[in-house]
């Protein structure tokens, strides 16, 4: 049984109270627990972090940098045994928990360049022999809230750049599958990071809420659903701290007639099912335009048919289970509300074999395979709310117009694509649509590290994006110096009395 703990000041630390249990998602049966801090816990870390800080704060961007270099290194160098350890408490597939590091170490690269990142401005004879330049500081203590679906890769869109800009950094992950923090917390100490600048303190809302209210905590990066962003956003901001709260999505993607439906379904397939849903990026509405609905959902029904859902470790398996039993059965809970609203159950996950065994309903774990409704209304509740879960909705639309308001119409703003092979047509989507993300032709548009992560309306709270130059900015604060220093020439000694000149 794993027994997995805080890791403060450069080292393992054991909890004082309470624990949590952790799950394998495959098997459904306990593997290990974890710690949750306690008030004390949290303060003891942000202590330490904030002794850490100054003589970080002050060492050079190139020794800042050259330990990023090392870390990336390790951590690249550890990749299978980081994806080994999201597989067994996440319970997404290997290759998918590699494809998780992968995108995370990414930022960490973006982060090696924090020289040039934190580059100023500078402006000579602003006034006669006054100069004035530009500069980025450190906050001092900030702190990474993050989610079950992506334990890697989420801190990783946060920790790189914030210690790259001389910050410490502490994690408070998902007490869900929280082996992967640990591991990343050891190569840092690895790479040469002193000790105190990265800290990992595992725990539940007590945790969170001693982040937040901490004044020494300068600012908070949170990712998960939209309820908890918009409180930690509210109780961050009241005590003064720097927020950005990203929250949920309900990703659409708008199918035009002109579109290729064999990319189409192939997309449709890969980012709905991908991870077993649980992407805030994944598609998990198909805005269908007429007449493509029928032909498009035979062919995504013909791909799911081929899909093979098992254990993470099992090399055959293209999907895994869900994270927890409560999860699963919160997402199965919208099969039958679906039909209830008037949508037709095309292919029931509940029934997918499990390695070619049992349905995924009889199994042990937390299984449901690739869920297809079709003919969903619109304004149902299956096409509004997240679901989070390996759930694909067809929505019929008779028109571009339609399928443009029923985007713009949600709660949400993360993510949104558009299939078609005209350029117009995309230029104006991409213009008219209100979300942060736009794919043309690409189902997924998570940016790349050097731009910034994050939706609108209710999928970010705060003002800043993760990663990308926001992030640099989100974890440095500006500076403007203006100076002035006296010509040489009105040097020497004069015994006179001072006048002025």
């Amino acid at each position: 049984m794993k027994n997995i703990t805080h890791w403060i000041a450069g080292n393992p630390v054991e909890g004082s109270g309470r624990t949590s249990e952790i799950f394998n998602p495959a098997t459904g049966e306990v593997s290990g627990q974890v710690h949750l801090a306690s008030v004390a816990e949290v303060d003891t870390a942000v202590a330490a972090a904030a002794a850490a800080y100054p003589a970080w704060r002050d060492s050079s961007l190139v020794k800042r940098s050259q330990v990023l270099f090392r870390f990336r290194e390790l951590m690249y160098a550890n990749r299978d045994e980081l994806a080994r350890l999201i597989s067994e408490e996440h319970g997404k597939v290997h290759s998918d928990a590699l494809g998780e590091v992968a995108r995370g170490l990414e930022v960490v690269e973006f982060a090696c360049g924090i020289p040039h990142l934190l580059k100023g401005g500078f402006s000579e004879g602003v006034s006669t022999r006054v100069d004035s330049y530009s500069i980025r500081q450190p906050l001092g203590v900030v702190a990474g809230i993050t989610p079950f679906n992506f334990p890697a890769m989420v801190p990783m869109w946060m920790f790189p750049i914030a210690i790259a800009a001389g910050n410490a950094f502490i994690l408070k992950p998902s007490e869900k599958d929280p082996s992967a923090s640990l591991l990343m917390a050891s190569l840092w100490k690895q790479a040469g990071l002193p000790d105190g600048i990265f800290s990992v303190v595992q725990g539940d809302k007590v945790a969170v809420d001693r982040l937040l209210e901490h004044p020494d905590v300068r600012a908070v990066s949170f990712v998960g659903s939209t309820p908890i962003a918009k409180y930690v956003y509210e109780t961050g901001t009241s005590h003064g701290k720097r927020v950005q709260a990203l929250g949920g999505a309900k990703n659409h993607m708008l199918v035009l007639p002109d579109a290729d439906l064999d990319l189409v379904a192939d997309a449709a397939v890969s980012a709905g099912f991908g991870s077993a849903g649980e992407r805030c990026m994944a598609i998990s509405v198909v805005l269908a335009v007429d007449p493509v609905g029928d032909e498009l959902v035979d062919k995504i029904v013909s791909r799911v048919s081929e899909l093979t859902i098992g254990p993470g470790d099992d090399p055959a398996s293209q999907m895994g289970p869900l994270v927890t039993r409560v999860h699963r059965d919160k997402v199965v809970s919208y099969l039958d509300l679906g039909v209830a609203e008037g949508a037709k159950l095309v292919v029931d996950g509940r029934r997918t074999p499990v390695l070619a065994g049992t349905a995924a309903e009889d199994t042990p774990g937390f299984w449901l395979g690739p869920t297809v409704l079709d003919h969903v209304p619109a304004g149902s509740r299956v096409q509004q709310e997240e679901i989070f879960g390996p759930v694909l909705t067809i929505v019929r639309v008779s028109s571009y117009e339609e399928g443009v308001e029923l985007i713009n119409g949600g709660e949400f703003g993360n993510g949104t694509a558009i299939f078609t092979n005209d350029g117009g047509a995309a230029r104006r989507f991409q213009n008219e649509v209100e979300v942060g993300m736009i794919g043309i032709n690409v189902p997924i548009p998570v940016p790349m590290a050097f731009y910034s992560f994050g939706g609108w309306k209710s999928s970010l709270f705060g003002d800043t994006h993760v990663h990308g130059t926001e992030g640099v900015h989100f974890y440095t604060r500006g500076k403007v110096v203006t100076s002035r220093w006296l010509d040489p020439s009105h040097g020497g000694v004069n015994l006179g009395f001072p006048t002025n000149k």
